[in-house]
């Protein structure tokens, strides 16, 4: 996914490129601080940003979704919902549903 994006233009990092896994509050800190919406196919982000009010520039959740159709799934995610991502909203794709969330003030 991430190289499908940077052939698309956008700024990508990997977690893979920052060395040893330093945790996903470290992953979403370090997100937020470069102004970077975070992609990810684990739940826990959303208990940092919903339960714990960490700090983000977005999210991206996609679960349940197959590798094979996740460059699908973001390309329309991204023709469809760029305007919320770019309003720091959390998306989960679980199946063909998505939810678009805001965290609360």
């Amino acid at each position: 996914m991430a190289e499908w994006l940077r052939e698309e233009g956008h700024d990508v990092v990997e977690s893979l490129e920052l060395g040893p896994d330093p945790g996903d509050r470290a992953l979403l800190h370090r997100a937020a601080e470069n102004d970077r919406v975070l992609v990810t196919i684990d739940t826990d982000f959303g208990e940092l940003i919903f339960g714990q009010a960490a700090a983000h520039a977005g999210l991206v959740r996609l679960p349940d979704v197959p590798a094979e159709r996740r460059i699908a799934l973001m390309n329309e995610l991204l023709e469809r919902h760029r305007r919320e991502l770019e309003a720091r909203a959390v998306i989960t794709i679980r199946g063909e549903r998505v939810r678009v969330s805001r965290q609360p003030s």
